[in-house]
């Protein structure tokens, strides 16, 4: 079948109502420290920029505590089984699409909840899961036999369904369910199998947190790396702007700003970085308002705008090519400027030279290039 759907019409419900306590700390998991964070705090946020409204089911005592961690999500009171939560929480769904997901798994990868939801376009319903690949034996202190392990698979969530038909399951499945897609398979829903994730673990153990810590640390840390490269030719003039530096020179660079080549590919670097294009995506030459303009304008720009994705500059490194001028004597003020531009200690600043042995237009003396690299570290 075709779904005539939306695929980001849909709402996450997160079955949070469980009391279990067998992941130690003497509270419920999800309630438990999770890199400064309650568990179910790094649920929900797995969860940030997927389009899809948040239900979160409680217990009627945590109510208030969830309220005041998580203010705005709809919370709704759940049942005493895990069935009977979902059933509580898919009654005030209004959206044609439901995944349900469990509060402990905090790791869930972006890419697992877009191949639910993607699959919902030609299915009713669609689970993650991953094959089992150990061997399975079948005892308790002793093997007492080996279990075939073909076509068998590890459930995991969200598991995402067309919401009136898992609502109609779920008020004729009778007694608890393992998850939800054994009440689908019992009224008799197709179910699709998209790629799970080793990193969306459940925790269920006190042994899981140390696990889940490591996971939620390597999906945030995102490091980016910026090119930049730029040239200016020379023309009238009696003296060259270079990293925010005037240097006297018998000719002027020629450029619609400033023509600081400098500071032009710093600034592309860090747009290179964030995926946004060059300098003139940010400031047409075009426009007028930038004839003569002071390129640190651009780098300021440039720079606020990584901080405001929540990335520090790491480092920069630049090198001008040219034969003339010289650039030494000047390279300790040009990093001083750029650092001051960007908010950064000189030590993460490196501007350096290099000529092209007299080749090419560098070489010829017709103009002067530069290349840059920046470091981008989510912050």
């Amino acid at each position: 079948m075709t779904a005539d759907i939306e695929i980001n019409n849909a709402t996450i419900l997160i079955v949070a109502a469980g009391r279990g306590l067998r992941a130690g700390g003497g509270i419920p998991k999800q309630f438990r420290d999770l890199l400064g964070q309650p568990v179910l705090v790094r649920t929900v946020a797995a969860f940030d920029g997927c389009g899809c409204e948040v239900i979160i089911v409680v217990h009627p005592d945590d109510r208030d505590r969830v309220a005041k961690m998580l203010p705005g999500v709809r919370l709704v009171d759940g049942g005493a089984t895990r069935g009977a939560s979902v059933k509580a929480g898919l009654a005030v769904v209004k959206t044609p699409l439901v995944l349900i997901h469990d509060a402990a798994r905090p790791c869930v990868p972006k890419s697992v909840i877009e191949a639910v939801l993607s699959a919902l376009v030609t299915a009713y319903g669609a689970a993650p899961a991953l094959p089992v690949t150990d061997a399975l034996w079948r005892g308790d202190t002793h093997v007492e036999g080996l279990q075939d392990r073909a076509g068998l698979m590890r459930a995991q969530t969200p598991q995402g369904f067309h919401t009136e038909l898992l609502r109609a399951a779920h008020a004729t499945f009778g007694g608890d369910a393992a998850d939800d897609v054994e009440v689908a398979l019992a009224a008799g829903l197709d179910v699709a199998i998209v790629p799970g994730h080793e990193d969306n673990v459940k925790i269920t153990a006190p042994e899981d947190f140390a696990r889940a810590a490591r996971i939620l640390e390597t999906h945030d840390m995102d490091i980016r790396l910026g090119n930049g490269f730029d040239v200016h030719r020379f023309g009238p003039g009696d003296h060259v702007t270079l990293c925010g530096v005037s240097v006297p020179h018998g000719r002027g660079l020629q450029g619609h700003s400033d023509a600081d080549v400098g500071l032009h590919t710093i600034t592309d670097a860090i747009y290179g970085a964030l995926a946004e294009g060059d300098i003139g995506r940010h400031f047409p030459p075009s426009d007028a308002q930038w004839r003569g303009a002071d390129s640190a304008v651009f780098l300021e720009h440039a720079t606020a705008l990584a901080r405001s994705r929540g990335f520090a500059v790491g480092n920069v490194d630049a090198t001008l090519i040219c034969e003339v001028p010289k650039i030494g004597p000047h390279a300790t003020a040009m990093r001083m400027r750029v650092g001051q531009i960007m908010g950064l200690e000189i030590d993460r600043v490196s501007v350096k030279a290099t000529t092209t042995e007299r080749l090419g237009f560098a070489g010829r003396g017709e103009g002067i290039a530069c290349m840059a690299t920046v470091t981008l570290v989510k912050s």
